[in-house]
């Protein structure tokens, strides 16, 4: 009899939303069967499984410093067909650095990337206090990975035909790919084109806010 897995392994919006947020916060064990997902928001890891069409157990747990306070949830469940299909996409245990590009359908490509932003992505805006009523926004995703940031930047170009700009703070292990204000607008319009997909609410809220103030609706 031919083996079933938990995750059907057919691309949807919900998929590559999944395959994102893993992306960023999932881990694939050595064993070559169990992945497990770690976030501070109990909502991403649901919205984990209704991407992924699962109902595992949300566990909890502790940080390195403190075991005892468990601040953090944890989605984990085994599936050796799901396993060796994020392998094929260019996932692997222990990816942290040695992350590359991934093989993800161009049709799916910005619901990934919503994953992706949800799970390690920012925005920040502020008045900038040179030029009066000068405000400012950016939106950044992060990599430890310097291959991958290049190729989530490459990839972007490619389709929306803006240019970013990549930074390393000195001390820091991530890669920031920011893009500015006007940038940012075309970005986040393709993100969040319709709102019955999975998105992580209180990012979703924050860019709003952003950009209400420059009178733009997403």
């Amino acid at each position: 009899m031919k083996a079933k897995g938990k995750v059907k392994l057919q691309w949807t919006s919900g998929l590559a939303y999944a395959v994102g947020l893993l992306t960023t916060d999932g881990n694939l064990s050595p064993d070559g069967r169990h992945i497990s997902f770690t976030s501070k928001d109990l909502e991403l890891a649901r919205k984990l499984q209704s991407g992924l069409g699962i109902a595992e157990h949300i566990g909890k747990k502790g940080n390195g410093a403190n075991k005892l306070l468990k601040k953090y949830y944890v989605v984990q469940f085994s599936d050796k067909l799901f396993y060796q299909f994020l392998l094929q996409l260019g996932l692997m245990p222990n990816k942290t650095k040695k992350m590359r590009q991934l093989a993800i359908p161009d049709k799916y490509f910005f619901h990934f990337l919503r994953g992706h932003f949800d799970g390690d992505g920012s925005t920040y805006s502020y008045y900038d206090k040179r030029w009066p009523d000068s405000y400012m926004v950016y939106t950044t995703f992060c990599s430890a990975s310097q291959p991958h940031i290049l190729w989530l930047k490459h990839v972007i170009e490619q389709k929306l035909g803006i240019t970013g700009h990549i930074t390393k703070s000195q001390g820091n292990s991530c890669y920031q790919l920011k893009y500015a204000k006007t940038e940012s607008l075309l970005l986040v319009a393709k993100l969040y084109k319709t709102k019955t997909v999975l998105y992580l609410t209180r990012k979703y809220l924050k860019i709003q806010r952003a950009f209400a103030i420059l009178g733009k609706r997403i």
